[in-house]
């Protein structure tokens, strides 16, 4: 017993190693032990999804699986059971889509019928290709339909016969190559040639000798047709001519739309479909295409034959109707069923004639076809007809213009007068000037001359006045607004709104401090209006060029007991009363007992003024560290914008400019509060601007290092230590360091920078809470090896002339 149970365990134990050892065989490290003969399909899927996600195939890892210990011949057994594994699987996926695919056709099936179209760019123009050339135009037969009645059962053709009820039966029988179908227990039924409805009553009454239910009528046949056959045909002339297998549903526009349609000179109005080497009938696509008639589009035979002939006439329409190309006639068709074809003339097309140019034996020829003979005439094989636009102009058309109630275009009929136009434009408005209308008329030779109407005597019944109108005459009717000057007048000073305005007849200064939103709380009792002076003699003596009316006025009211009556391009002065100052404030902060905003007491309200106002400088105030802000004012950056710099780049410029717009808000005024204490004349204590800031700096012993050196940082003032010291502090300058032109900030915004005399060089006293700056070394170009060469040869050149001149 232990023996059998130890003969399992190895049994299984060796199951799994080939188990484990086929699900990663790429990654195994000993492949001898593989039996390809014990792999499952569900192995082979495994190492088949391997190959797969590593991009490779059982071809190109054969080396490795070798140098892993498999043998060649258990490689060539993995091979062949990995290609028929991939095969079966590809057979089981087509299979697969076609039972969807059958599962769609609701169980009638039909072989698939392909044709690659080819775009036809030669006779895209012909009417008609558009039929055959558009791949999403599909002629197939819908194999969803009930199959029609009169359908012929041939050899290849299912049938799917179902008895139900008492007895039950049902199958599916194809008709053979005899003719015949096979029906268990009732034998072959001979159904080739027949139709399917004549079949089915066949069939029925061979199974009801053999069902008795079925003559009883307890039982029922159903015969139906469940597999298609498929036919050849032939078709010559096409783009695309050859045999064609197609389904036996198939009509006429199914087998010429896989053809390609008629090809480069193939007729598309007599196709003949020959059956039994007959014409049996003769197609015309344009019935389809014009009228939707599809009598021609009949169902086809076995060895139907479709003949597409060369055409016989072909005529060119081009120009304005609805569907410009080639188009195809017969014999016996006009040029009124041509204009059928192209869908007949659109809504710019001249249609009183059509020019035709005509095809003789030697040369061209232009003819021309009035709208009488379009009924009439036949077209020739080569004509091409030329349908033009009509002409941008009007039969009947009248204009009136200007100060009439209705404006516009009216037609125009023969006896015409002024007086009627007038009346159909509603009439004159009440500006209408009636002295005087003007005619713009078009000569015959269209060239144009103006005429003159008197209104009133026209309008009142004098015929002579009542000049009789033209087609294109422009009557325009002047307004009394259109004679008069437009007249300004102007206000500034103080108001709500200075500008320029619109002289009214008896506008007043009351009038005018009204429209413009009256006066301002700063407008004074001074006016001053200046007039223009109007004379014809020209008077040297006065040099005066305008006329000053000064007076006064009740400032805070805007109605005036003396309404002055201004005149045209009168110029009105309201002045500002002398002393009228808003309160305005500047900001103190920092260091002080009441930091914020005050207010301006004085007209010289000083820096010292104010830091009293605020309480005085806190204990902690930093005396060296005052400075006032100053705003910079739009004009001021304007004016620095305006200086040429001559900067060598637009990069640098445009830095600058940026900074000024952006960065530069305020400018900064160092002040020494020690000195101001002192003396408080001192220059410090300078006068105060709306919008300037105080700031009294908190004292920090610390001394700021920035710009090119090795480490920004900020160390302890020390005092007694120099500028080298503090540099030095944080690692000396980097490579691009500028060390002799450094400098320092002081804290109350005064800078010194170091001096050179000479070799000597001097540093800047350093004080807590500055900062030392180090800048960046210009960029220099250093000379080439040419260069250097070029400064010796001269040198030498200099060297040689020397010594000869001094011997």
């Amino acid at each position: 017993m232990k023996k059998i149970i130890y003969v399992l365990i190895l049994f299984f134990t060796f199951l799994l190693s080939y188990n484990v050892n086929a699900q990663d065989i790429l990654k195994g490290k000993d492949l001898s032990t593989i039996k390809v003969d014990y792999l499952s399909d569900d192995d082979l899927a495994k190492i088949s999804a391997q190959l797969k996600s590593n991009n490779t195939t059982i071809e190109q890892v054969e080396p490795m699986a070798l140098s892993k210990g498999m043998s060649q011949t258990e490689y060539d057994k993995l091979k062949v059971r990995l290609n028929e594994y991939s095969a079966g699987l590809n057979k089981g996926i087509e299979g697969k889509s076609q039972k969807e695919e059958d599962k769609s056709g609701f169980g009638r099936k039909q072989n698939k019928i392909k044709n690659n179209k080819v775009k036809d760019s030669t006779n895209v123009l012909i009417f008609g290709s558009e039929l055959f050339d558009n791949p999403t135009l599909n002629f197939e037969p819908d194999l969803k339909m009930a199959t029609p009645v009169n359908y012929v059962l041939g050899p290849g053709d299912e049938l799917q016969v179902s008895v139900y009820g008492v007895q039950e039966y049902n199958a599916s029988i194809p008709v053979s190559v005899e003719g015949k179908v096979a029906i268990q227990y009732v034998g072959q039924i001979s159904v080739s040639g027949m139709s399917i409805e004549a079949a089915t009553q066949k069939i029925k009454a061979a199974i009801a000798k053999v069902y008795s239910t079925v003559r009883s009528g307890q039982s029922q046949v159903s015969v139906s047709l469940s597999q298609i056959r498929t036919i050849k045909i032939t078709i010559v002339g096409g783009k695309q001519p050859g045999n064609y297998s197609i389904s036996s549903l198939a009509t006429v526009y199914n087998a010429l739309h896989l053809a390609g349609g008629p090809g480069k000179n193939g007729s598309y109005r007599n196709i003949e479909l020959i059956r039994n080497n007959k014409v049996y009938k003769n197609i015309d696509i344009y019935r389809f295409l014009v009228k939707g008639d599809q009598s021609d589009n009949v169902t086809l035979k076995e060895n139907d034959v479709i003949r597409i002939p060369a055409y016989s006439q072909r005529v060119t329409v081009e120009g304005e109707v609805k569907r410009p190309g080639i188009f195809e006639m017969k014999k016996g068709e006009t040029f009124a069923d041509l204009l059928n074809f192209a869908s007949g003339f659109n809504e710019f097309a001249y249609t009183a004639s059509v020019n035709v140019l005509q095809k003789t034996g030697k040369e061209f020829k232009v003819h021309d076809i009035n709208e009488s003979e379009y009924n009439s005439y036949l077209p020739q094989s080569g004509d091409v007809f030329r349908i033009t636009k009509i002409l941008n102009r009007f039969e009947n058309r009248i204009k009136i213009e200007g100060a009439v109630f209705r404006p516009d275009y009216y037609s125009f009929t023969e006896g015409m007068r002024v007086s009627d136009l007038i009346t159909r434009a509603e009439g004159l408005k009440e500006d209408a000037y009636s002295k005087r209308a003007r005619i713009i008329r078009l000569k015959t030779d269209l060239t144009t001359e103006i005429m003159n109407v008197d209104l009133d005597a026209a309008l009142s019944g004098d015929l002579n006045a009542d000049i009789e109108l033209k087609r294109e005459d422009i009557v325009t009717v002047y307004s009394i607004l259109d004679f008069r000057e437009e007249y300004k007048v102007t206000i500034d000073g103080e108001v709500k709104n200075p500008g320029v305005y619109d002289y009214l007849e008896n506008l007043t200064l009351n009038d005018l401090i009204v429209q413009v939103g009256g006066l301002t709380g700063s407008a004074s009792k001074r006016v001053e209006i200046a007039r223009m002076i109007k004379s014809d003699i020209i008077d040297d003596s006065d040099p005066k060029r305008i006329e000053l009316v000064q007076f006064e006025i009740t400032a805070d009211n805007n109605e005036q007991a003396k309404n002055f009556i201004l005149k045209p391009f009168d110029v009105v002065n309201i002045r500002r009363i002398a002393v009228y100052e808003k309160p305005q404030m500047v900001v103190i902060k920092g260091a002080v007992a009441y930091p914020g905003k005050y207010v301006l007491a004085n007209k010289k309200e000083t820096v010292y003024n104010v830091v009293m106002r605020a309480g005085g400088l806190t204990s902690v105030a930093n005396l060296e560290g005052m400075k006032i802000l100053r705003p910079i004012k739009e004009d001021q950056i304007e004016k620095l914008k305006s200086v040429d710099l001559n900067l060598k780049t637009d990069t640098l410029n445009n830095k600058l400019i940026n900074k000024l717009e952006n960065e530069l808000k305020f400018s900064t005024i160092p002040i020494n509060w020690e000195k101001i204490v002192k003396n408080k004349n001192h220059y410090s204590n300078v006068t105060l601007f709306p919008g300037d800031e105080i700031e009294v700096a908190v004292y920090n012993e610390g001394v700021k290092v920035t710009g090119n050196v090795l480490l920004t940082s900020e160390i302890p003032y020390r005092s007694g230590k120099g500028f080298k010291y503090y540099i030095n502090a944080v690692g000396g300058v980097d490579s691009k360091g500028w060390k002799k032109k450094a400098y320092i900030i002081y804290p109350n915004g005064k800078a010194d920078v170091t001096k050179s005399f000479l070799f000597f060089r001097s540093y800047p006293n350093v004080e807590p809470d500055s900062q030392i700056v180090v800048p960046e070394k210009p960029e220099t170009k250093k000379m080439s090896t040419g260069e250097w060469v070029s400064i010796g040869s001269v040198l030498t050149s200099l060297a040689l002339l020397i010594v000869t001149a001094f011997k």
